[in-house]
């Protein structure tokens, strides 16, 4: 059978402009020097050999999200898709809540979905704080050229004066100070001689700008913070918005791609580089942003305030909780790299804000999962069976496929002696109307086994089952000539009660039983919160009794359990010989109304 053709990506509105770029050679005179400079040092460099730059800017102040990977398999899949490189950059302009903890996390990450930064024989992993010196030198620029003065205005009359949506802003009453002392005042704030929140650097475009973005925005701002990456070098640190265009120009980003809340920074965006390349400091051509509707996913919650309140909470057992929207968790719980590229790819780029349905992504990961997981036998809610004509003390071979689409992964031997543990679900003492499978009288197939006859079972005193009895047909065994001798409906998996792994398996759900949670009221009319809609159900563990070659199950190793969906060795819990199983995903949709 002929491998079916690889899929041609979806299109979408940014790989139009691409494409229109490319073709119209809007990018072509780019010059790279090997790495992040001004324009005198790109200048130095031949033709860029990356026919686009596009970034992942993460902010390294926690940790990456299920909306994250929509970004990421953007960025870096353009970036492959149309022979350029994607940067790996961290934002980190902000001292006060940016940690090393958070950048190992991101790095490792964005490499699990499968994605790097190594590109023309060289890394582009960068970090914003390594451009200090050159948004400092951009600042006294435009100050020196007329753009930016040093306002001392108090936080509260700068907003009081910034205007409204229908009112204009007012000129800040230091708005025309000279030139020569905004820039004897911007030094002095560089070097510490004015306390935190006495001063700040702001642009100066147009206070009765219908933009509030462009009355005058703040460009600097004086906080002692240490700085992971710069120590206490700086006391003066850059806003986000002046920051942001500056990284993507001095990396020679073509494409900056955000989410639509940045849309109303655009024209600053574009502002600010264009006087920067007036004076020299950057080349024509320079980036263009482009905003996409972010992730909206239904059953869970990605405000960083939310996740963060989960946790301090104690709601759920930190950042990497397997039912946390983090990668992390995700990671945990299972969900795989190729299952977000999938996702990904299937929910597209739109410019409309809409909500995905949650099943989406757990339906990605059911396909991913279904090609690549080998099957294992478990049984989740044991009891005893017990094959009376089976001799005492022996056992035997039965095969079972590791993958039954995928022939070359072999067969597994799978134990079976006299008592073996099956699914309390799979005996009734009285069947109901269609039912198949074990109650008095009847036959069953043991799956890659023997068909067997229910001969009675045995309660205790609360009256609970405790052991089903049977007696099996010698010539039945799957395999062997005799196995279509005998019909039967029903076809049941079992492990050895002799050869089994007892093993701690956690059965998730979804953190939040409402698909969109917070939202609306309750019936007293008062406004629901979104803690007012975690899931009760949303972990069960139980103790079940798995095929014994789950107990040499490496972390993160995944597995289909035959009828009840795919499950993946604990990466934190586990111990060699003593996995601890997570539900990734059930097989089907539990959800559906």
């Amino acid at each position: 059978m002929s491998e079916k053709p690889p899929v041609a990506p979806a299109s979408n509105f940014i790989r139009n402009i691409i494409e229109r770029d490319l073709e119209q050679g809007t990018y072509a005179s780019r010059r790279w020097a090997g790495s992040p400079g001004d324009a005198v040092h790109q200048a130095t460099g031949g033709p860029d050999p990356a026919k686009i730059r596009t970034r992942f800017p993460p902010e390294p102040n926690g940790y990456l999200h299920i909306g994250h990977a929509k970004s990421i398999c953007l960025n870096f899949g353009l970036a492959r898709d149309f022979g350029g490189v994607c940067h790996m950059r961290f934002d980190d302009t902000n001292p006060e809540k940016e940690e090393q903890e958070y950048v190992d996390s991101i790095t490792e990450s964005v490499k699990w979905l499968g994605f790097d930064w190594e590109a023309f024989g060289t890394s582009h992993l960068y970090f914003a704080s390594n451009y200090f010196d050159f948004m400092y030198r951009a600042a006294e620029y435009l100050i020196e050229s007329g753009n930016a003065y040093v306002d001392q205005q108090s936080a509260e009359e700068m907003r009081i004066n910034r205007g409204t949506l229908t009112e204009p802003g007012k000129n800040s009453p230091w708005r025309d100070r000279p030139m020569q002392e905004s820039l004897s005042l911007f030094r002095e704030m560089r070097d510490g001689k004015h306390a935190d929140g006495s001063m700040v650097l702001r642009a100066k475009i147009d206070m009765a700008s219908p933009n509030i973005n462009l009355r005058d925005p703040a460009i600097y701002r004086i906080k002692r913070a240490h700085h992971h990456n710069t120590g206490d070098k700086w006391c003066i640190y850059p806003m986000y918005t002046y920051a942001h265009p500056l990284e993507d120009a001095y990396e020679g980003v073509t494409h900056s791609i955000c989410t639509l809340e940045f849309e109303d920074q655009r024209p600053f965006y574009d502002w600010v580089l264009e006087k920067l390349a007036e004076g020299g400091l950057l080349a024509h051509p320079l980036p263009k942003q482009y905003e996409f509707a972010r992730l909206n996913l239904t059953y869970v919650v990605l405000s960083k305030r939310k996740l963060i309140e989960l946790v301090d909470k104690q709601l759920v057992n930190g950042w990497d909780d397997p039912r946390m929207p983090t990668l992390v968790g995700a990671r945990r719980r299972g969900y795989a790299p190729e299952g977000f590229r999938l996702f990904a790819e299937r929910i597209g780029v739109s410019k409309a804000d809409s909500w995905i349905e949650y099943t989406i992504l757990e339906d990605c990961m059911r396909e991913v999962l279904n090609a690549s997981a080998e099957r294992r036998i478990a049984v989740l809610d044991p009891v005893k069976l017990v094959i009376d004509n089976y001799p005492e003390g022996q056992s035997e071979d039965c095969h079972a496929p590791n993958h039954p689409q995928k022939p070359e992964l072999g067969h597994r031997v799978v134990p079976l002696s006299r008592e073996l543990w099956i699914e309390r679900e799979d005996f009734m003492e009285e069947p109901v109307k269609g039912y198949f499978r074990l109650f008095p009288g009847n036959m069953v197939r043991l799956r890659y086994g023997y068909v067997v006859k229910c001969t009675s079972y045995e309660k205790d005193a609360a009256g609970h089952v405790t052991v089903v009895h049977c007696e099996y047909l010698p010539d039945t065994k799957s395999g062997t000539p005799g196995a279509d001798s005998v019909k039967v409906k029903g076809n049941i998996h079992w492990v050895s009660a002799a050869h089994a792994y007892a093993a701690e398996v956690r059965l998730y759900d979804r953190l939040f039983k409402e698909a969109h949670p917070g939202q609306g009221k309750h019936e007293d009319g008062s406004d629901r919160d979104y803690l007012d809609d975690i899931n009760p159900n949303s972990v069960k563990t139980i103790t079940a009794q798995l095929e014994p070659a789950l107990k040499d199950a490496k972390p993160e190793e995944r597995f289909q359990f035959e009828r009840h969906g795919y499950f993946v060795a604990d990466s934190k819990d586990s111990q060699p010989g003593k996995p601890v199983f997570n539900r990734t995903v059930t097989l089907r949709d539990a959800w559906q109304k």
